[in-house]
């Protein structure tokens, strides 16, 4: 199994250690990261449990984990805000949001509107405030300002009020822009509106739409560098690789992408940071 560049102790010493005005990453795995701006946090999408790898044990779709854990959400008592893209267990997972908000009462979740039901019903009574976004809506949460982007996941989903069932998010502060795609496809009005913020960084998903894997896919590696080459993202980060063995993908072709394109790129290992100033 893959271990993590840095796990427990030695992570949270990492995080805390992490100082001054420059914007700081942590990848946590799968699509999960840590951001750290002028002493707050923010959490995407995280997946800290193995809910899924126990829901599938006997089933003919075992998720069998391929990267240990870097750390227990328990552990994560600095954070006050969380998001979750869209309802699949791998980005709203109750095994990390329930010990997480035990850890941080009050906790925010900013996920789509049009799952707010949804999600209230699998939290049961948790002490979670749900901030529910939409394609083009936005809100500032401690600092932290995020946009809503349709993600199509296969395909752009709405509910009955015309509202995005899965989501990617901008996040914004201090000049600093970051897109987390959740998971997505290429679609049509993807690139035009992420043009417009001069994404510092383009968390982007690799591991591909291949059905034969009975999951809803996602861009693979050329496509995300396509993505983040066209949008102008200074730093191309990939995710959603390395976790389940039968849903992943070497990030090699994301490389050899981002390097006919010209795209500035980083492949993280779980557990590591990057650190960015303006």
């Amino acid at each position: 199994m893959i271990q993590p560049f840095q796990r427990d102790a030695a992570l949270l010493a990492d995080i805390q250690a992490a100082s001054g005005d420059d914007l700081h990453i942590w990848w946590l795995g799968q699509s999960g990261f840590l951001l750290k701006q002028a002493g707050a946090f923010a959490l995407l999408d995280p997946y800290l449990s193995d809910s899924l790898t126990l829901k599938y044990a006997a089933t003919d779709k075992p998720h069998v984990r391929m990267t240990e854990r870097c750390i227990a959400p328990a552990s994560l008592d600095f954070v006050n805000v969380v998001t979750s893209s869209h309802q699949h267990t791998d980005h709203f997972d109750e095994a990390t949001l329930l010990p997480l908000s035990k850890a941080n009462p009050g906790l925010q979740l900013i996920l789509p509107a049009a799952v707010e039901g949804a999600a209230r019903n699998r939290l049961g009574d948790a002490d979670i405030a749900l901030i529910g976004l939409d394609d083009g809506t936005e809100v500032e949460v401690n600092g932290w300002r995020f946009t809503g982007i349709a993600a199509a996941h296969n395909e752009i989903e709405r509910d009955a009020h015309g509202r995005c069932k899965f989501l990617g998010f901008i996040v914004e502060r201090n000049g600093f822009a970051i897109y987390h795609s959740g998971d997505t496809l290429m679609h049509e009005g993807l690139v035009p509106v992420l043009k417009l913020k001069r994404c510092d960084i383009a968390f982007v998903p690799i591991n591909g739409n291949k059905p034969e894997r009975r999951v809803a896919g996602n861009l693979n590696g050329t496509e995300a560098a396509t993505l983040a080459s066209q949008i102008g993202a200074r730093l191309a980060v990939p995710h959603h690789f390395e976790m389940f063995e039968f849903n992943t993908a070497s990030p090699d072709e994301f490389v050899a992408a981002c390097a006919q394109f010209g795209q500035p790129q980083r492949v993280m290992r779980c557990g590591e940071r990057i650190s960015i100033g303006h």
